[in-house]
């Protein structure tokens, strides 16, 4: 397993180790010990696992209390997985991050406390996983806005227009949004 950076340094693409040959692959997508000893040392407390069609746009979540660090990963499909800064203190707040996320990359991506994200379905259907670090708390969650200029996500919709949940539609913009100190 590799922890390959991206543009915001807290954020990682998990590259697992998959050992494949005819019958088909295996991976382990959680170890504890391999993933501290490449320097992601967490807990998590949950499980979760959404399906959506293409199309779909989901999030920009987060939690102002109780933030939550994800590891999320494509069992079935393809996504644009996007994740944005809101740590004020950062050199990095308000820049997002997006990658793909399929079935056949076998990519997971890190998201720390304090980031907002969310996907973009980019196949005919897909089956999400995500493990989070802390419990979803209704009552702290919040939504950025996807489409706020400033955050500047160049989300590949191809000219479509995303499926959002009413939620998502009224997200805020990065300028009126918590954050976190």
């Amino acid at each position: 397993m590799r922890l390959l950076p991206t543009a915001i340094p807290d954020v990682a693409v998990v590259e697992p180790q998959v050992h494949g040959d005819a019958r088909g692959f295996f991976m382990e997508s959680w170890n504890r010990r391999a993933f501290a000893a490449a320097g992601l040392d967490v807990d998590f407390v949950q499980d979760n696992h959404s399906r959506s069609r293409r199309g779909v746009l989901r999030g920009l979540h987060y939690q102002i209390r109780h933030p939550q660090g994800k590891l999320v990963r494509v069992v079935a499909g393809e996504v644009f997985d996007v994740a944005v800064d809101l740590r004020r203190a950062s050199p990095t707040f308000g820049r997002a991050v997006g990658v793909r996320l399929s079935e056949a990359n076998r990519r997971m991506l890190w998201i720390p406390p304090g980031f907002a994200h969310g996907f973009l379905v980019l196949s005919e259907w897909v089956d999400f996983l995500y493990k989070a670090t802390d419990y979803y708390h209704p009552e702290h969650d919040r939504t950025l806005r996807w489409d706020d200029p400033a955050l500047a996500i160049d989300w590949p919709l191809d000219g479509l227009e995303p499926t959002v949940s009413a939620k998502d539609a009224a997200g805020v913009p990065l300028a009126r949004a918590e954050a976190y100190p």
